[in-house]
């Protein structure tokens, strides 16, 4: 099994709105910034959007952004960079050319390898699933942790995950349930430590941070406190808003795609007023509200038109866009599973997304099912394959090997069959087993397959080590994080 990254480079885009349709969202996103405005609550934020120009309520904490402070703050964000890997060879350029999957994040259950029953996810699972997405070439980095070290005592329990995973994998972490200043100087000093010292890691960013939103418009303190921490440290950051249509944006989806805009670009707005030039990105995973539950969907024809818009509508903005993808609402890795993760797939696929997270996770982000994630692999092979295209050319039109073989003859044999048959998708988990063979295998088929592949990488696969007295310091800075220490002021302003 080869260990490198395979993207998805896609031929050509869909844009699943129109020109007009782009630039009517955007002037709406433009005058809810600007007129309605977003909740931050925090003193420092609100300090440093007013000290730029923003209209601030202090009463209700609300900033209201003039449409020129948002574009010139925008304007200061580079608009390509790199989410670096401990493996150089695992770095992921986000040059708007190539599309990256990542798993799922903050699932709370594990389907156990070894019994095939559920059961609450510990920390030695975040360590397991770390060395499990390292084995994946097409999963390019780790998002998460995918689920909770559920045996760790909330307040320490991330610095304990993050450990878990740098120690893990070789390839790029982002960070999802980083919260609150403490812990953000933990992550980045742990980064540091892995990467070689503050300004490496800056120069090369291991680590990055996704923070969201309190939807409709609104924030955390803490998520602006992690972000703000990372932003000044080099360390990328975006914002992803999951709007739910009926409840927290307008039922209809140009509103939903507005409100969710709105609140992912007031915060970019911060970071880039308080860290010019910090690295940042545009996150998005918009649903509507199944009214039945008052739960969200986790699929349907909505999500995937609100996934390839919403990423049109990011990219306009001059930034690379983290969209989620394949995050099913299906309680078992079948047919449901597959028609929910191969539509949301290609559509941020095709619409341009740079990063896709949410692989991994059943029964709306979760269970973590290891065979699950393989099987999202084939379909991540099978849309990468669609995305390609097909090649016109003056060899591909074959007018040659039509001349040679003729009217009904066969082309097995012919030499242009043998230069281009390698090129077709083959299944590496789907079943093509003949039926009969099937039935004497006793009707096994795709998910007895991704289990037994799943099984090997579990039982197999272990990742470079850290030297040993980097992963030192890192325990070093679990028990500093456990203690209540301080974490090292030098790594920040």
């Amino acid at each position: 099994m080869t260990l490198s990254i395979d993207p998805i480079t896609p031929s050509r885009r869909w844009d699943v709105l129109t020109v007009t349709e782009l630039d009517r969202l955007r002037e709406a996103v433009f005058a809810v910034l600007a007129e309605t405005g977003v909740r931050f609550p925090l003193a420092r934020a609100l300090d440093v959007l007013e000290s730029c120009g923003a209209a601030i309520d202090r009463s209700r904490e609300i900033a209201r952004l003039p449409r020129t402070l948002v574009e010139t703050a925008l304007a200061a964000a580079p608009r390509t960079f790199t989410l670096c890997g401990r493996d150089p060879t695992r770095d992921l350029p986000l040059d708007g050319r190539h599309c990256y999957l990542s798993n799922d994040a903050s699932g709370v259950s594990v389907i156990d390898p070894g019994s095939g029953e559920r059961r609450p996810s510990t920390l030695a699972d975040v360590a397991a699933s770390a060395r499990f997405v390292d084995a994946l070439p097409q999963v390019a980095f780790y998002w998460g942790p995918i689920v909770a070290a559920g045996d760790v005592p909330a307040g320490v329990r991330f610095v304990h995950e993050a450990a878990a995973v740098l120690a893990n994998t070789t390839k790029h972490f982002q960070a999802v349930t980083c919260v609150g200043e403490r812990p953000a100087r933990l992550l980045v000093e742990m980064a540091a430590a892995v990467s070689g010292g503050a300004d490496e890691l800056r120069r090369r960013p291991l680590v990055s941070l996704i923070a969201c939103p309190v939807d409709p418009l609104g924030n955390d303190g803490v998520s602006l406190e992690a972000a703000l921490v990372c932003a000044a440290a080099g360390v990328p950051c975006g914002f992803l808003s999951l709007t739910l249509g009926c409840g927290t944006a307008p039922a209809s989806l140009a509103g939903n795609l507005v409100v969710n805009a709105a609140a992912v670009l007031a915060d970019l707005v911060l970071l880039e007023l308080a860290s010019p030039g910090a690295p940042v990105f545009f996150g998005s995973a918009p649903s509507v509200m199944d009214l039945r539950t008052g739960g969200y969907t986790g699929g349907g024809p909505e999500d995937d038109l609100l996934a390839a818009a919403a990423t049109q509508l990011g990219r306009s903005f001059g930034l690379p866009v983290n969209m989620g993808t394949m995050a099913t609402g299906a309680r078992e890795p079948g047919w449901q599973a597959a028609v929910d993760d191969a539509l949301s797939t290609a559509a941020s696929v095709l619409a341009g997304a740079d990063m896709m997270s949410g692989a991994g996770l059943l029964d709306g982000s979760r269970t973590l099912s290891y065979p699950h994630l393989i099987m999202e692999t084939e379909v991540y092979r099978i849309v990468q394959r669609l995305a390609e295209g097909i090649v016109v050319d003056d060899e591909t039109l074959a007018l040659d090997a039509i001349r040679r073989v003729g009217p009904q003859g066969t082309y097995l044999a012919d030499r242009h069959t043998r230069r281009h048959a390698g090129e077709f998708w083959r299944p590496a988990v789907w079943d093509r087993t003949p039926y009969d063979a099937w039935l004497a295998a006793g009707k096994k088929g795709a998910l007895a397959n991704a289990t037994a592949i799943a099984d090997d990488i579990l039982a197999t696969h272990r990742p470079a080590p850290l030297p040993d007295d980097v992963a030192a310091q890192l325990q070093a800075i679990v028990a500093a994080g456990e203690s209540g220490l301080p974490a090292t002021d030098r790594l920040i302003d």
